[in-house]
C-alpha cells in the first residue's frame, strides 16, 4: 500500500510518487517526461509511445548517463559511432553512456498494456537542458547527421 504524505510534509521534499499528470510533452510527438533534479544527478522518467520516432546517434560531452528500461523494449546503438551493432535491451535491463560515447539511433517498442517504452536516464552532473521540456537538447551529434535547422541545438537525446 502506497502512502501519500499530508500537503507541506517534509517528505513532499524528497520523495516524488508516481503521478501521470507530472509528465509533460517535450517537443517531440509521443515523448513525455518527469525530470527530477539533486545537486549532483538527475532522474529524467520517460514514457515514450511505442513506435515513436525522433533519436539519432549523439554524445553527451559532460554527463555520463545511466539508463534502466522498466517497460517495452529499447532497441538502440551505443559505442563508436560508424558501428552498425543494435542492441536491445527489455525491462529491468541497464546500458551506461559515459560521456563522449556514442548512443542513439533508437527505436521505442511499446508494451503489450500501455504500448510505451518506459525508461529511466540518470544524469551526473545534472543537465541545465532538461529542466524545460521544451528546451533544446545540448548533445553533440555526428557532423554528418546535423541539418542546417539543427546547427543550434545540435540534437535531440534519449
Amino acid at each position: 500500500m502506497t502512502t501519500v504524505p499530508d500537503a507541506g510534509s517534509a517528505s513532499d521534499q524528497y520523495c516524488h510518487f508516481f503521478d501521470d499528470s507530472a509528465f509533460e510533452e517535450t517537443t517531440r510527438p509521443g515523448f513525455r517526461r518527469r525530470v527530477i533534479t539533486g545537486e549532483s544527478l538527475q532522474l529524467c522518467f520517460w514514457r515514450i509511445d511505442g513506435g515513436a520516432t525522433g533519436s539519432y546517434m549523439h554524445q553527451h560531452d559532460a554527463h555520463e548517463q545511466l539508463g534502466i528500461v522498466m517497460r517495452g523494449e529499447l532497441d538502440f546503438r551505443i559505442g563508436e559511432v560508424d558501428d552498425e551493432t543494435r542492441t536491445v535491451l527489455r525491462p529491468g535491463e541497464v546500458y551506461l553512456a559515459p560521456h563522449k560515447v556514442w548512443h542513439g539511433d533508437s527505436v521505442f517498442v511499446g508494451d503489450d498494456e500501455l504500448d510505451e517504452c518506459w525508461i529511466l536516464d540518470v544524469f551526473s552532473p545534472p543537465r541545465d537542458d532538461l529542466r524545460d521540456a521544451q528546451a533544446d537538447p545540448t548533445v553533440t551529434r555526428p557532423a554528418d547527421t546535423i541539418q542546417p535547422s539543427d546547427q543550434h541545438a545540435q540534437g535531440a537525446d534519449r
